[in-house]
C-alpha cells in the first residue's frame, strides 16, 4: 500500500512539474505544448549563451576560486552547470521597463570570493559586447539589438513568430 501511494504522489508531482530532463542534461518539457518556433528560438538562444559562456571563461574563469559546490568548467553536460560563470538570459514582459519587453541578461559568478566591483563591470561589457557580436551571426533573420535597461542588459527587437 505505502509503495502504491508512493508511486502515485511521484505520478502526480511528474505530471504537476511537466518537467524532465534528457539524456544531455536539456530540460524538456512533455505534457506542454510548444511552437515548434519557440522551441527553435530557444535553442539558437542557449547555444548562443553556451558561446558567450565558454568565451567569458577563456577570459575569466581563472580570476577567482570556484564554489566548493560547483562542478569545474566541463564536468557536465551544460555549460550552464559548471565553471566559474552562468550565463544565460531569461524573458520579461517588460511591464515595469521603460523599453518594455525582452531577454534579461543574467550573469552569475559562482565564487565565495567577494568580486571587486570594476572586475564585474569589466564582465558583464564583455559579455555585453560578445551577445551584440554574436546576435547577428545566430539571428541573421532578427532584428535584435542589447539596451541597457536601469541596472541590467536586455535583448530587444523581433521576437515575433511569423505564421502560426
Amino acid at each position: 500500500m505505502a509503495a502504491a501511494l508512493a508511486a502515485a504522489l511521484a505520478a502526480a508531482l511528474a505530471a504537476a512539474l511537466a518537467v524532465a530532463l534528457a539524456a544531455d542534461g536539456e530540460l524538456f518539457y512533455n505534457n506542454c505544448m510548444w511552437h515548434p518556433k519557440t522551441v527553435e528560438f530557444d535553442a539558437q538562444l542557449k547555444a548562443l549563451f553556451d558561446e558567450v559562456d565558454s568565451y567569458i571563461e577563456d577570459i575569466y574563469g581563472d580570476k577567482y576560486p570556484l564554489h566548493p559546490m560547483r562542478p569545474k568548467r566541463g564536468e557536465t553536460a551544460n555549460p550552464e552547470a559548471d565553471g566559474l560563470f552562468n550565463i544565460g538570459a531569461n524573458f520579461t514582459p517588460g511591464f515595469t521597463s521603460e523599453l518594455g519587453r525582452g531577454y534579461l541578461i543574467n550573469v552569475s559568478i559562482s565564487t565565495l570570493e567577494k568580486v571587486d566591483e570594476n572586475i564585474r563591470c569589466e564582465i558583464y561589457a564583455a559579455v555585453t559586447e560578445k551577445v551584440k557580436e554574436l546576435l547577428p551571426l545566430y539571428f541573421p533573420e532578427r532584428d535584435l539589438s542589447v539596451n541597457r535597461d536601469g541596472n541590467h542588459f536586455k535583448i530587444q527587437g523581433n521576437f515575433n513568430l511569423g505564421e502560426i
